[in-house]
């Protein structure tokens, strides 16, 4: 897994202090519909924060997914960044995600369909949707799009903030949109009911998708522009767009919910809120960029984050809005059941249970559905 199936934190111990460790909501922190929503994390993974390494998942893992209440999460499988080594990052994780489903069938299953969805619902089950957080696994053959679709990808973002043989990304200064071979990517993804997913994509790659594509597709984990003027989140007329083909938009707990200083829930929810004014109950989600469990502060974590950070500076895909002193996640979200708490914090703000029910996974599983058919 990349780096966005695992979390970086920052070497502040008092915003250490503020971490709960429990897989409950924390205190009365519920909400009476989660045990029967469709709840999807558009982007994420269960496991600790591994840093790249393909970690096989551990009993305490293992119970938080039981724990969370998730029914589904798109978990990285590509690699990110290299020509010269996604393809085989990519089959090596697909087959690292195989054997932990294998190994595990009473807790997790591999989504290849919308019955699937329904099916890890019924049986208390996480379901792991295969995606791709760039495009360069593909390199520069369609053909190799369905050798991934027949290994069980499902979801195909298109960069990873840089350049890449299909569009620009969001760090790119020239924002030269879709290449021809990216159009022909999203003729082919349409064909094969892929849902195609703009997160990380540049200004002109994001719109051009969205028009071109026949079918409604997702920007799975992002931000506000107009909360938040960072690279990587969406503008107003993105996100109208998107809403406008049918697609749903999925918000992050990420440091791009501030231009400084550290998110916290409030955050998370000034961004959803606006998401929802622009875009409209129907295509708000929730696409995490974490792992389930709740991340533990360690020495031995803190160095693993300085190294990573600073590898990506070094690789050129670090965008702006991350540092060192703010954590990659959400302090008072930092539980298995962060879920069930955002949606008790909803409701406090006054939004109904049909709302609610659609952010926590609906949206997606609707889109899911219109995308992969029956």
């Amino acid at each position: 897994m990349k780096r966005r199936d695992f979390l970086m934190t920052s070497s502040l111990a008092a915003t250490a202090m503020m971490l709960p460790r429990t897989g409950r909501a924390q205190g009365g922190e519920s909400w009476q519909g989660y045990g029967e929503a469709t709840v999807i994390d558009a982007l994420g993974g269960p496991g600790s924060s591994a840093f790249g390494q393909r970690v096989p998942l551990t009993v305490s893992d293992l119970a938080d997914v039981k724990a969370s209440g998730l029914t589904a999460v798109n978990v990285t499988v590509s690699g990110v960044g290299s020509y010269t080594k996604d393809f085989e990052e990519t089959l090596r994780n697909i087959t690292f995600w195989d054997e932990q489903i294998a190994a595990h069938p009473d807790a997790l299953i591999k989504v290849l369909r919308s019955a699937d969805l329904a099916a890890a619902k019924q049986s208390g089950r996480l379901g792991l949707i295969y995606g791709f957080q760039d495009g360069t696994p593909l390199g520069e053959s369609l053909e190799r799009l369905d050798l991934f679709y027949d290994l069980g990808v499902r979801i195909i973002q298109f960069t990873y903030n840089l350049r890449n043989l299909v569009g620009d990304g969001c760090l790119e200064p020239g924002d030269a949109g879709l290449s021809l071979f990216g159009r022909a990517l999203v003729a082919r993804m349409n064909e094969k009911r892929v849902l195609v997913d703009l997160s990380h994509c540049g200004h002109r790659t994001t719109l051009e998708s969205i028009e071109i594509s026949k079918q409604p597709v997702a920007i799975t984990h992002t931000g506000c522009k107009a909360v938040s003027d960072l690279p990587r989140n969406k503008t107003d007329e993105q996100l109208r767009k998107l809403a406008d083909k049918g697609g749903v938009a999925g918000i992050y707990f990420m440091p791009y919910l501030r231009s400084a200083g550290q998110p916290m829930a409030e955050d998370v929810i000034s961004h959803i809120e606006h998401a929802l004014k622009v875009c409209g109950e129907d295509h708000v989600g929730v696409g995490t960029d974490g792992v389930i469990s709740a991340v533990n502060v360690t020495p031995e974590f803190r160095k693993k984050f300085h190294d990573e950070i600073a590898d990506r500076r070094k690789r050129g895909i670090s965008a702006p809005g991350e540092s060192e002193d703010v954590f990659t996640f959400v302090p008072d979200l930092n539980t298995p059941r962060r879920f069930e708490k955002l949606a008790y914090l909803l409701s406090k703000r006054g939004h109904s249970d049909g709302q609610i029910g659609k952010i926590l996974g609906g949206n997606f599983d609707r889109l899911l559905q219109d995308v992969w058919g029956g």
